[in-house]
């Protein structure tokens, strides 16, 4: 071989080398750069935080019908007003309002309500057949709560609380009319109606739990359960009986229990305007003194409101 082809292939690998390694560097900072890029974005978790501060205001309607015993002054009459007759059976507009405040896991809220009904109820025996009652009931309520669950998604709260109930009443009771006992009425010296009236007020210490959880979009699904009462304000109690021409009170068991629970589904129709629409029962099981609330409020529930 000679000298001169030898130098050619020399000559050639050279030129090669010098082509390929400034390439081979090139594609090595390449595959550097791509080891350099950042890794795919996870997704969002399930449990997005809510604003740090929310207030909602409510103007709720309960259609409560009123089913249960009541009485003042020891004398009890047992009113039944479903919910499709309380429009028929309302004396006034009722009064109502709601709110709710909370600031992080810290929740501030209430309601409270004021209505009145009149009702007619049968009377057993003779001498006395008919009773006419007008009722007198309102509730405010406020709770301090903490969040264990605090997503936009789902919320679970725990709360204790107060609630003030007020109950008021007149009832008359009357005979029918009936002139065959005319005579017998005047022997025994029985008027022929007897009026009772008196209101009562009283606090119930209340501890409860309260839940959402969104279903779709902007609806939701909400419940809400608590017990009060716990005959804080228990005593004694007593009932009257006529005994002849005399009024008899008899000492009974007093009480002071009330349950609630409600629960429906929630819509946010703007972001400032939500509804509710659900069914609430509240159950009140109050003897003390001359007065007795063992009734029971329950029916549809409807409220619209604004968040800020």
């Amino acid at each position: 071989m000679t000298t001169s082809s030898t130098i050619s292939r020399i000559t050639k690998r050279v030129w090669t080398v010098a082509i390929l390694l400034p390439a081979s560097i090139a594609m090595a900072g390449v595959e550097s750069d791509y080891s350099k890029s950042p890794p795919p974005l996870a997704p969002a978790p399930w449990c997005e935080t809510p604003p740090p501060f929310e207030i909602r205001i409510g103007i709720p309607g309960w259609l409560a019908g009123l089913s249960g015993d009541t009485g003042v002054k020891g004398v009890v009459s047992s009113p039944d007003v479903s919910f499709d007759q309380l429009l028929r059976h309302l004396t006034h507009v009722p009064i109502v309002l709601s709110a709710d405040i909370r600031y992080q896991r810290w929740e501030f809220f209430g309601d409270g309500q004021y209505m009145e009904v009149g009702a007619s109820a049968t009377l057993p025996g003779l001498l006395f057949t008919n009773a006419n009652l007008h009722l007198k009931s309102g509730l405010a309520e406020g709770f301090l709560g903490y969040r264990l669950i605090n997503c936009n998604k789902a919320a679970l709260s725990l709360f204790a609380g107060a609630r003030y109930s007020y109950m008021g009443g007149d009832l008359s009771i009357f005979d029918n009319g009936d002139a065959r006992l005319v005579i017998l009425r005047r022997l025994l010296g029985i008027s022929k109606k007897l009026d009772f009236s008196g209101s009562t007020g009283w606090v119930d210490p209340v501890i409860g739990a309260r839940g959402k959880v969104k279903i779709w979009k902007a609806i939701s699904l909400y419940a809400e359960g608590d017990a009060g009462g716990f005959d804080a304000n228990s005593g004694s109690a007593f009932e009257t009986h006529r005994q002849g021409r005399t009024l008899v009170k008899t000492p009974i068991s007093s009480s002071d229990w009330s349950y609630q629970v409600q629960g429906g589904i929630e819509v946010q129709l703007t972001r400032s305007i939500w509804s509710q629409l659900g069914w609430r029962y509240l159950k009140y099981d109050y003897v003390s003194g001359g007065f007795t609330n063992k009734t029971a409020l329950n029916g549809p529930f409807v409220q619209a409101g604004i968040n800020f």
